[in-house]
């Protein structure tokens, strides 16, 4: 991928980083028609998606520049230098942008949580129930207002929930 990178010059190189970073922040991303002699549509989509992959993951993992250079290891060390001084320059810059595109997936924030947990040993339809129910309280911080809602779960809601959360958590940890 990076020998594509090697048809424009290093200073073009940290010119053509530095807008792909504006993109990544929610600024203007480097326009097409800029570079269309030297690239096909193809490659261009394909050097984008690989830079912005690499600032995303670079920032995102806290990966040491001796593995980010690994990942440029295709281009002339003059290129490779020059995306690690954008991305050692920019380095706080992305991580913010990072962090809000993750937070704004929604505005809720969890502020507490209490729980307690309770046997029914019966119900007025069944004499003997011996069923173990969570009782689950959340403190829910939604545009300044707290929000309580508390919720009765049986077991296979718990497990139900809880693979919900873990999996509501591997998203988050992918978009980091």
């Amino acid at each position: 991928m990076m020998e594509i990178l090697s048809r424009i010059s290093a200073t073009d190189c940290v010119k053509l980083c530095h807008r792909v970073v504006d993109g990544l922040c929610g600024r203007e991303p480097p326009c097409r028609s800029d570079y269309s002699t030297t690239w096909s549509l193809e490659e261009w989509l394909q050097l984008l998606d690989f830079l912005t992959s690499l600032f995303r993951l670079a920032v995102g993992n806290d990966i040491p520049d001796e593995e980010v250079l690994a990942k440029l290891s295709d281009a002339d060390h003059s290129h490779g230098d020059a995306v690690l001084s954008v991305l050692r320059g920019r380095w706080e810059e992305i991580r913010r942008a990072l962090l809000d595109r993750t937070s704004s997936i929604s505005s809720a924030t969890l502020q507490d949580f209490d729980w307690q947990l309770k046997l029914a040993l019966s119900s007025d339809k069944i004499s003997s129930l011996n069923t173990p129910l969570l009782s689950l309280c959340l403190d829910v911080r939604e545009n300044g207002a707290l929000r309580p809602i508390t919720m009765e779960l049986n077991r296979e809601e718990v497990s139900t929930l809880i693979s919900s959360l873990e999996a509501a958590n591997k998203v988050v940890l992918q978009l980091k």
